[in-house]
């Protein structure tokens, strides 16, 4: 882990990889990313990048080794089922210069539930494909399913959101973070031009906190979110106070968000 993970008042970073045909051509919908940026917020781990890449070999090594060195945590879904195009195995053991070996583990667990099952030899063979990991990976467990490995800072989990969830939720406690990310909200009926202004003035006065608008439209009106984000609840509760009077000195009409 990097020096920024092992210092609890700094931030520690993850980049988010979601790799799959699937999900570029629209056939699949995402719906992890959300799922694990929740989870791993709450450890202190803030995702500050997520990418969806293609199955192609010479993509998936290019970019585990493109931000494996940037964040403190990579974390990968989907490409590591029995089928020929699930290739994240063998992407990220060449990406680590490692060979890819069967996990004995693993194997027999498949082997176990195949003896269970009563698969054939072909059925066997075929699902002993995700019992291949980089030599020298640790398993990441589950509750369903075949288990994940991790090497390094890169944790390849599946693509399935019920195994990738169970997956995430018996790692996170294992995970080192810093202080997770609170939020504090405030609706109200303005254009965002309106506030626009004053909204980069009182950011420019708090740079340790990001604040955002985001318009939406309720019962025919249209207005504007605000959203302060940080990771200490004081200063969150100053900056809200101090968006409420700027809203207040607009004259606007006001929705409590949080």
């Amino acid at each position: 882990m990097s020096q920024a993970a092992a210092a609890s008042s700094e931030a520690v970073t993850a980049c988010v990889l979601i790799i799959g045909n699937e999900i570029l051509s629209g056939r699949t919908q995402d719906v992890n990313l959300a799922f694990i940026a929740r989870t791993l917020n709450e450890r202190g781990i803030q995702v500050r990048e997520a990418r969806t890449i293609p199955d192609i070999e010479e993509v998936i090594v290019d970019t585990v080794n493109a931000v494996r060195s940037r964040f403190d945590y990579v974390f990968t879904t989907g490409g590591i089922g029995p089928t020929h195009d699930d290739i994240t195995a063998e992407c990220v053991a060449r990406a680590f210069g490692v060979p890819l070996i069967m996990h004995p583990d693993i194997e027999a667990r498949i082997r176990g539930y195949a003896a269970q099952r009563g698969l054939a030899p072909d059925v066997i063979q075929t699902s002993l494909r995700m019992a291949r990991v980089p030599e020298g990976a640790d398993l990441i467990d589950t509750e369903i399913g075949a288990p994940g490995f991790r090497i390094g800072n890169v944790y390849v989990m599946a693509g399935i959101p019920a195994v990738m969830q169970s997956m995430i939720s018996l790692l996170a406690p294992k995970l080192s973070g810093s202080l997770p990310v609170r939020s504090r909200s405030i609706g109200a009926f303005l254009g965002e031009s309106l506030v626009a202004d004053p909204l980069r003035a009182i950011q420019d006065r708090n740079p340790e906190v990001d604040v955002g608008s985001y318009p939406f439209s309720e019962n025919g009106r249209y207005g504007t979110t605000l959203v302060i984000r940080g990771t200490d609840e004081q200063h969150l509760n100053a900056v809200l106070a101090e968006i409420r009077a700027m809203l207040d000195g607009l004259g606007a009409e006001t929705l409590q968000r949080d």
